[in-house]
């Protein structure tokens, strides 16, 4: 007897007629899984707060064969704009969402005592309340339809202790809790849920702490930082239906930092 399987692989355009909804990928991260996605064949949409930087990655997209636009939104802002930001951008998209990626996130380096009032406000509601929110916005409409993904961007520091950035830290914890319980919940009903955790990633918004993350990676078996081209990748895999089994999981894309200690 033969054994063969109905798996699907990876293709070059194994997204085609799929929306994807990116939050922050007017650069870094975002704008490399926002390219990878439209790459890949899916209408994405774009979104952050700079225009310009959002008109930059669609046209850029665009001009590659890809099918993009633009949302502008301020994720810390209050919930009623979060929930038109979720309707608009399901408008936007041909009235579903196909995959939504919370990328978005802000991450002051600062030590707890020196952590400010307002910052730790703008961090919990971007990191933790702003996925929380689209989330409950957009999974009902995946599940009534029995089929969704969501990607949520963690972090490789949310399963160590550090002596820095620990409210970031924990928000991102959080992100992975709340994959494991959506997964549970919705999960039954056709919509994958999973993070993807980056390890130490060079982007534009961290550009000058360049030296520091040369000195996080030095040591780790790839021993070179981690590139938002890397991580959108990932993403990619999470949203294909290569990666059908995946319920709840975290996905390190860390150049093994998050595993392994060699000095």
């Amino acid at each position: 007897m033969t054994w063969t399987s109905n798996a699907p692989f990876i293709s070059p355009r194994n997204l085609e007629g799929r929306t994807a909804l990116v939050t922050g990928s007017t650069s870094g991260i975002g704008a490399a899984t926002a390219s990878a996605l439209a790459a890949a064949g899916a209408e994405v949409l774009v979104s952050g707060r700079d225009t310009t930087r959002g008109a930059e990655v669609t046209t850029r997209i665009r001009e590659a064969g890809g099918r993009a636009t633009f949302l502008d939104v301020d994720l810390a802002g209050e919930y009623a704009v979060l929930r038109r930001f979720a309707a608009d951008a399901t408008d936007l998209l041909g009235g579903r969402i196909d995959i939504l990626v919370n990328n978005a996130g802000i991450y002051p380096a600062t030590t707890t005592a020196d952590l400010a009032d307002d910052e730790l406000d703008a961090m919990l509601a971007v990191n933790v309340r702003a996925p929380h929110v689209l989330g409950s916005s957009i999974l009902p409409a995946m599940a009534e339809t029995g089929a969704g993904v969501i990607v949520n961007v963690g972090s490789w520091m949310a399963s160590v202790g550090s002596p820095f950035a620990a409210m970031y830290t924990a928000t991102k914890a959080a992100v992975e809790q709340l994959t494991r319980s959506w997964a549970a919940e919705f999960g039954p009903r056709g919509v994958r849920v999973n993070t993807i955790s980056p390890g130490a990633t060079l982007t534009p918004g961290n550009e000058a702490a360049r030296s520091v993350l040369d000195a996080m990676t030095a040591t780790t078996p790839a021993g070179v930082v981690v590139q938002p081209e890397d991580i959108a990748q990932g993403v990619l895999f999470l949203a294909s239906d290569a990666s059908r089994m995946m319920h709840g999981s975290i996905l390190a894309i860390d150049g093994g930092i998050g595993a392994t200690r060699l000095g």
